[in-house]
């Protein structure tokens, strides 16, 4: 037999069969892999962010859409009134049947046709008529039903002036030394191109005398005046210390004479150059008296206006792309460097870009050396016991105190105790009017520095808390000691996160607007706390805010739409002040992470 005879062929094989076995699954839930966690935070982001942008777009194309300048439109009407002016915006309403009652019949007819076959549904336009002191409003709703004829007049004129607002009309005459010198729009506006730069140059230079040389001889006779007042309470106190047979008395008495006499002759010096300063105010209104432009509105009425007192005047109409370029950032030069003027619905903010700017930096002064320190003790000194944890308890907890409570805190603390004091101290002379005993820069900026002080010790908590141990057992190891190894190894490295804290403390400190309203923000401050009198700064004075300043806008403006562009243009440039801020501080702290690179930051 072969060695393959014992081997079975394929057909003499039993059959085996093999059976499929399912393997049973378990089923797992979803949340176990935690997508819908994903989704439904992705999609909390997605939402924050979408909040974010369409509240920084609306105030970004509200704002930077306020100054573009707009056509002028004559609406003559079917009662036969006559309306020009800008259109502010468009909505649809529902006329009541009343409204209808002014028109004439044949109007009143049509009228109702039109609405019937647009369902009772028509559309008006809000109209900035201007013109205040001889209409009493400055705006008024034109319905189409009430429209008989519209027109866009070539010489209808937009007039930006100090007071009433703004005015429209059309240039009658030219008036040089109150007599005509131009009767017809186009020459008439070719003479008040000619000289409204020159009256203007005059009119700034009449304020210059009045603020600056004015106000600075106003300041040395004040001055002398209190040393005179001072030296009257010394005699005062003398009198009834000593008695009035003294010698201390005496040289008390001889002390106010001479500054008596001293200032007597300080008035007549004073005196003389006002005289001075008078001829020249009195010598530039009077050459700006000789030029006038009369204007005459939609509704025939006539009005003569002095070149000094027009900012502005452009025919709306007959602009081209270019000429609109040139307004649009004119109105935004004029926003950022001018002082406001009709109740703060025009004009500029730079006293209260100045005063946001200022306030943020000195409560930014104040409050980080604070916040550092106290998380210094907290963080490497104190030792964990009830006492800590309730001091860390009350740090968290005056955070979340509202912002009015530390208004009135500092009202009462700052203004009027320590303020008091400082007055009593060194400023007796001026009593009963306070000088620090009442709101002011310095007061704010304390204020404010108390409300962010929560935020900067925290920060900085977890700053000093993220160095390495490593590094400071290092530091140990060397032989530095406690202080040395905080001051050359901790903080260094602890610098960028009390950055981040500075940096959450001015955007919420620049933005705050309840605790200002109390200790210092006003409706109008035109003078800058700093100027060229001795003490040169004037942190006791009080100033203009961009938060209170939109606030303002808002709620206490008596042309409140008028005033509603000027919000978002606030608010726009309050944003753009933060981020400013907020980015100089970031790129500080940047220079100081690249400097003292470490693992935690």
């Amino acid at each position: 037999m072969s060695s393959t005879g014992s081997t079975l062929d394929a057909s003499q094989r039993p059959a085996v069969s093999f059976a499929r076995t399912r393997v049973r699954k378990e089923r797992t839930n979803l949340a176990a892999h935690g997508q819908p966690l994903v989704w439904l935070t992705a999609g909390m982001l997605v939402v924050a962010c979408a909040m974010v942008i369409g509240l920084l777009g609306l105030i970004l194309v509200q704002g930077a859409g306020t100054f573009w300048p707009r056509p002028l439109v004559h609406y003559r009407l079917a009662d036969g009134t006559v309306h020009m002016g800008e259109v502010s915006r468009t909505e649809d309403f529902r006329p009541r049947p009343e409204e209808l009652d002014g028109l004439p019949e044949a109007a009143v007819e049509e009228a109702r046709r039109v609405l019937e076959a647009q369902e009772g549904v028509s559309r008006r336009r809000l109209v900035r008529t201007g013109n205040f002191e001889l209409s009493g409003e400055h705006f008024r709703w034109v319905s189409d039903f009430a429209v008989a004829q519209t027109g866009f007049p070539e010489w209808a004129l937009t007039v930006e002036r100090l007071t009433w607002g703004r005015f429209y009309g059309y240039p009658a005459r030219f008036l040089l030394d109150g007599s005509p010198a131009a009767e017809t729009p186009r020459d008439s506006w070719a003479l008040y191109r000619r000289y409204h730069r020159e009256s203007r140059a005059r009119w700034r230079e009449r304020r210059r005398l009045e603020i600056n040389e004015v106000g600075s001889l106003n300041h040395r006779v004040e001055r002398s005046r209190l040393g005179v007042r001072q030296r009257e309470l010394d005699l005062r106190k003398a009198r009834s210390t000593y008695g009035r047979d003294s010698e201390r008395y005496r040289e008390a008495q001889g002390i106010y004479e001479a500054a008596l006499e001293q200032f007597l002759a300080l008035e007549l010096r004073v005196q003389e150059e006002y005289e001075g300063i008078r001829e020249r105010i009195a010598a530039l209104n009077a050459e700006n008296e000789r030029y006038a432009l009369v204007l005459e509105t939609a509704d025939g009425q006539e009005i003569t206006m002095s070149l000094a007192e027009i900012v502005r005047a452009y025919p709306a109409n007959r602009l081209g792309v270019f000429q609109k370029l040139a307004i649009y950032f004119g109105r935004w030069w004029e926003f950022f460097s001018d002082d406001p003027r009709e109740a703060n619905s025009e004009g500029g903010v730079f006293p209260a870009i100045f005063g946001t700017v200022v306030m943020t930096l000195l409560m930014s002064v104040v409050v980080v050396p604070f916040g550092v320190l106290a998380a210094l003790y907290l963080r490497e000194y104190a030792k964990s016991g009830p006492l800590v944890s309730t001091v860390r308890i009350a740090i968290n907890n005056l955070a979340g105190v509202p912002s009015i409570v530390f208004g009135v805190f500092g009202l009462g603390f700052f203004c009027y105790i320590v303020g008091g004091g400082i007055d009593g101290l060194f400023y007796s002379s001026k009593l009963p009017s306070p000088t620090f005993g009442t709101g002011g820069l310095l007061w704010a900026s304390l204020t404010l520095a108390l409300l962010t002080l929560p935020v900067v010790i925290v920060a900085t908590e977890e700053a000093l808390a993220a160095v390495p141990g490593s590094m400071r057992e290092g530091s140990y190891a060397c032989g530095a000691s406690k202080w040395q190894t905080i001051r050359r190894i901790v903080l260094p490295r602890a610098l960028p996160g009390i950055m981040t804290g500075m940096i959450l403390a001015m955007a919420r400190g620049a933005g705050e607007v309840a605790p200002l309203m109390l200790v210092g923000a006003v409706k109008l401050a035109p003078e800058l706390p700093i100027d060229g009198n001795f003490p040169f700064v004037h942190l006791e004075r009080s100033f203009m805010h961009l938060g209170f300043h939109i606030f303002d806008l808002g709620f206490q403006s008596q042309n409140s739409e008028a005033a509603k562009p000027m919000v978002f243009s606030t608010a726009l440039l309050l944003i753009l002040v933060i981020v400013v801020l907020n980015l100089a501080a970031i790129r500080l702290r940047a220079r100081l992470r690249r400097r003292f690179v470490s693992s935690q930051f």
